[in-house]
């Protein structure tokens, strides 16, 4: 899956940095945006593989960059992953029933990082046909 472009939504340098690092070591190419509304105009242009959004932004949040995503035709099929340290079962559970295709919990573990972005390019959207 080397080569797939991810675009990553996170307002915090120091994780961003963290997720840019892991997985351009693993070949993929990293797409940076600091706030959900840059998030939105970018996967509007860059074509990502996949989003992982962090939940807390400033502006617009991750849930509604989210719900502007799934408005763009151009995105239906790409899989959007909530990225974000509420980790209560409730919290899951909310990412899953407002459309996120999948959760990753802060902080994040370097070691697992390369297989969860694999996996989820591999399993795309929950709605994909």
């Amino acid at each position: 899956m080397a080569g797939r472009r991810i675009l990553v939504v996170e307002d915090n340098p120091l994780n961003l940095k963290l997720v840019r690092d892991v997985l351009t070591a693993f070949e993929y190419e990293v797409v940076e945006a600091h706030t959900g509304e840059e998030g939105v105009e970018l996967a509007g242009t860059c074509s990502p593989d996949l989003v992982l959004m962090d939940l807390q932004l400033p502006g617009i949040d991750g849930y509604e960059a989210l719900r502007l995503l799934r408005q763009d035709p151009r995105l239906g099929s790409v899989p959007v992953v909530a990225v974000t340290a509420f980790a209560m079962k409730e919290d899951r559970e909310r990412t899953a029933r407002e459309g996120f295709d999948g959760y990753l919990g802060k902080p994040i573990s370097v070691r697992a990082l390369p297989g969860q972005v694999s996996e989820f390019l591999s399993n795309g959207r929950n709605d994909a046909p």
